[in-house]
């Protein structure tokens, strides 16, 4: 029974699906990341500026995003949207969106952290020297806070790999869902197939997400300070 149960996963284009659909939560996951990385420098920056209404602005976008789970904005930008304002996103692109504004208020967090714990001497340098704002972030802030912010912004890619799962719930065809149409299709003539297929998905998620682990841990400790 349980040979049974590997075989189905070789069978026919079974495991090429599977790839496939890893090859979906990729394309997902770097999209999102990349939009993340924009947008968290952008809304860190911003939240270091001298005006209240700024600081106010993107700590409800920030509050707002960590109160309210993945998946419900899933739904209201999937759902809800389509509702509201007639505009039908397919499933890739709302997730996308939510994982964009997802990613992008944590690492706008992680990037207001780092910035900010910069010693104002460094500031007041710059200022001495006569750089302007923008010339002070880019040679001076930013060099220094790239270093501290790899890391962690390591593990938050590792997190919207892993969170992509959620998609399936939405109609996209990726790899979790690969795997449930598999199983589905051998539930009666393979009922243990299902240990298997999920079994695999566990390791080419695992295999996604290890080595950004490992790499924002040997980061770490190579740069950690002394």
């Amino acid at each position: 029974m349980e040979s049974l149960g590997l075989r189905v996963l070789w069978e026919g284009q079974n495991f090429a699906r599977l790839l496939g659909g890893l090859w979906v939560v990729v394309q997902l996951s770097v999209l999102s990341i990349l939009g993340s990385l924009v947008l968290g420098l952008g809304v860190g920056l911003i939240m270091t500026l001298p005006y209240k209404i700024t600081r106010f602005l993107t700590r409800v976008y920030l509050e707002f995003i960590r109160i309210m789970p993945q998946l419900v904005l899933l739904f209201l930008a999937y759902f809800g949207l389509t509702r509201w304002t007639g505009i039908n996103l397919p499933g890739f692109t709302a997730a996308v969106i939510v994982f964009i504004l997802w990613g992008g208020a944590e690492m706008g967090d992680l990037v207001r952290s780092i910035v900010i714990s910069i010693p104002k001497n460094q500031y007041e340098s710059g200022a001495a020297l006569g750089f302007t704002r923008w010339q002070l972030y880019r040679f001076i802030i930013l060099p220094q806070a790239v270093r501290s912010l790899i890391p962690p912004a390591m593990n938050l890619a590792s997190r919207i790999i892993k969170t992509t799962s959620l998609v399936v719930l939405i109609g996209v065809v990726e790899m979790l869902k690969v795997g449930q149409q598999i199983i589905e299709a051998n539930r009666y003539t393979a009922p243990t197939a299902a240990l298997w297929i999920y079994g695999t998905i566990f390791f080419l998620y695992f295999f996604s997400c290890w080595p950004l682990s490992l790499a924002a841990a040997y980061l770490e400790k190579r740069w950690q300070v002394k």
